[in-house]
């Protein structure tokens, strides 16, 4: 029996191979083994709590990431791409899940707690951005989704979602299933580091993304930029792979195994220098995304395709809403006419 899959992303920017690694590349087998109804949300309006004041920089990204999408290989005809803010459902059902959920329960949400801290709100935080777990409860929801993908720092607002379903259920009868969270099993995928090292995860705010639209010049550049082992200072110093970015980037893209374990033993032995190795990794890494860069320059020659495809899975979308939402209306006696 078909699960229904239910993901997305917060359009400000292009996406990374940290986005890649964590999230894209599962998709796409999701989407490949048929096991799923696929729903990709590009989330404008969450993206809007934090970025209310250059909405521009929102609307951009919004074609950006629809190009990621199709590069990597995201089917049109297999997954609904849709854009949160043109689905009225969304802010109706917040509305509704409002009313299930306390400001103190938000403010305890780790997540919530985290994103506060790391961008300075302190006592002046939107009251959009803290009721944003609710918003993504609406995300979820409108589709009755029973997976949803996300990182082990997300967990959180799943559990959020959860308990407003239970609260929904409890109070009007059955209507959600309570999804499930699905995190990548490896570690590394999970968290993927920057170019700059000191386990910092790869970041668009920190500027120490690889992204899926570099060319190969500036793929070259960014991986000499990499950081390895501080101490190796010369080729015929014995190096460290521990906390090494080079090479916890050839563990997650090299196919050839054998020849990252030759490398890892050379290295820590003595005589092999860092610039040897970043030329290794840059072969490995232009060759894995030398065809996505490919077809997002195809796609990006013809915006109105692109564009069509985000209009005809919003109207799937807006189609699959409304039906959950008459169900939740009738449950919650508000379906008068």
């Amino acid at each position: 029996m078909r699960k229904t899959l239910l993901t997305g992303d917060r359009p400000t920017g292009q996406l990374h191979v940290g986005h890649y690694v964590g999230s894209l590349k599962n998709r796409v087998m999701m989407q490949e083994s048929g096991d799923y109804d696929c729903f990709i949300l590009l989330a404008d309006v969450q993206a809007l709590t934090d970025n209310f004041q250059t909405p521009q920089k929102v609307r951009e990204s919004i074609f950006e990431v629809a190009l990621d999408y199709l590069a990597v290989g995201l089917d049109p005809n297999r997954t609904t791409i849709c854009i949160q803010s043109l689905i009225p459902a969304l802010p109706e059902l917040t509305i509704y899940f409002l009313n299930l959920v306390t400001v103190a329960r938000l403010e305890r949400n780790p997540t919530v707690k985290t994103e506060i801290a790391q961008k300075g709100f302190e006592k002046s935080v939107p009251a959009g951005f803290l009721c944003y777990p609710v918003s993504q409860a609406a995300d979820i929801l409108f589709c009755k989704a029973d997976v949803v993908p996300v990182g082990v720092d997300q967990l959180p607002m799943i559990e959020q979602t959860r308990e407003i379903v239970r609260s929904f259920n409890n109070y009007y009868g059955d209507v959600f299933n309570e999804p499930e969270g699905l995190i990548p099993e490896n570690d590394i995928e999970q968290r993927l580091p920057g170019i700059t090292g000191n386990d910092t995860k790869m970041s668009k705010s920190l500027g120490n993304a690889i992204y899926l639209a570099d060319d190969e010049q500036t793929l070259r550049a960014k991986i000499r930029q990499m950081y390895t082992d501080p101490q190796h200072l010369r080729v015929e110093d014995p190096g460290n792979i521990e906390g090494n970015t080079v090479f916890t980037y050839l563990d997650v893209f090299a196919s050839d195994k054998g020849e990252v374990s030759r490398l890892k033993e050379h290295y820590q032995q003595g005589g092999l220098g860092d610039v040897k190795v970043k030329d290794y990794l840059f072969e490995v890494m232009n060759a894995h995304f030398k065809p996505i860069r490919e077809r997002r320059s195809e796609f990006q020659k013809d915006p109105g395709y692109v564009m069509d495809i985000l209009k005809s899975g919003t109207e799937k979308a807006n189609e699959v809403a409304s039906l959950t939402l008459a169900e939740v209306r009738k449950a919650m006696k508000i379906d008068y006419f």
